[in-house]
């Protein structure tokens, strides 16, 4: 599913040229709206991620993207690259605030993986980005729970951004990628089940979207009755009421209370029989 750079850059209200224009730090006039053409996000949901993908993490030693999902946990996955003079520290700014108000933590309910695009980009770099957004999320074990990972071979990241729909483009006028902005949730098993837009994200979605990632291996029965009475919209990226369960729901509760007004009530008309028949 292709989804325009208006819908992915935070349903900002104006042309997906004029947003990209406001993102970049060069005069509005080096943007070339035609160059936006393709840039956006297609959603791939359900696609096998390659695991086998190569990269360099924050200390310079070279991984596997599959070392990340061996504990089993769902990722979040955000690609970016460290030398984005706006956009990209926006996406993680607006996803570390949500994360920050989240009872879930990375490093123990699930994994981050931030991925640069950029081969300029350093271990160096990555790892400066890292002690920053960590030093600010400030939660207990989450160093081995967010991952910033630079480019080792050029191929990799470029297949992964195509598996995963990320659709980007260098501006060689600009010196800058051009790019969409939204972030993706993955299953343990490294398959794309969710995709959020913009730089703004609400936590409740991402709760309920790691929980059924998850297989409900996370989360409680308030979040299994949330998940049976909402349903994740990928045409918004939210979490919509689905009326028919509400209703289910609804009537079943009713029907509950209903049932005990009545057994209260004959309880009450049984005991004043018993108090009449015992005075009389």
């Amino acid at each position: 599913m292709a989804l325009p750079l208006l819908a992915v850059s935070a349903a900002i209200a104006q042309p997906p040229a004029a947003f990209m224009e406001k993102q970049n730090s060069g005069p509005a006039s080096q943007v070339d709206p035609a160059s936006l053409k393709d840039i956006g996000i297609d959603q791939h949901l359900d696609t096998q991620i390659p695991l086998d993908l190569q990269f360099k993490d924050e200390n310079g030693n070279i991984v596997k993207l599959g070392d990340y999902f061996k504990k089993g946990r769902p990722v979040i996955l955000t690609m970016v690259y460290y030398q984005c003079p706006m956009l990209c520290s926006e996406v993680l700014q607006g996803l570390n605030s949500a994360l920050q108000t989240m009872t879930f933590s990375a490093g123990n309910q699930f994994e981050v993986i931030t991925v640069s695009i950029d081969p300029r980009d350093t271990p160096e770099l990555a790892k400066e980005k890292k002690a920053s957004f960590l030093k600010e999320y400030n939660r207990p074990g989450a160093e081995d729970g967010w991952h910033f990972l630079t480019v080792n071979d050029p191929k990799d990241v470029a297949k992964l951004a195509n598996v995963v729909g990320w659709k980007y483009r260098w501006d060689p006028k600009m010196q800058q990628f051009i790019h969409a902005a939204g972030i993706m949730i993955v299953t343990p098993q490294g398959k794309l089940a969710q995709y959020y837009y913009g730089i703004e994200y609400a936590p409740k979605d991402l709760r309920l979207g790691l929980v059924e990632a998850s297989q409900d291996k996370i989360g409680n029965l308030v979040d299994k009755v949330v998940l049976y009475c909402y349903h994740y919209d990928p045409h918004t990226g939210k979490y919509g009421a689905v009326v028919a369960n509400l209703l289910r729901i609804f009537g079943a509760a009713t029907v509950l209370l209903l049932g005990g007004f009545i057994v209260l009530m004959v309880r009450r008309d049984s005991h004043a029989g018993r108090h009449e028949t015992g005075q009389a």
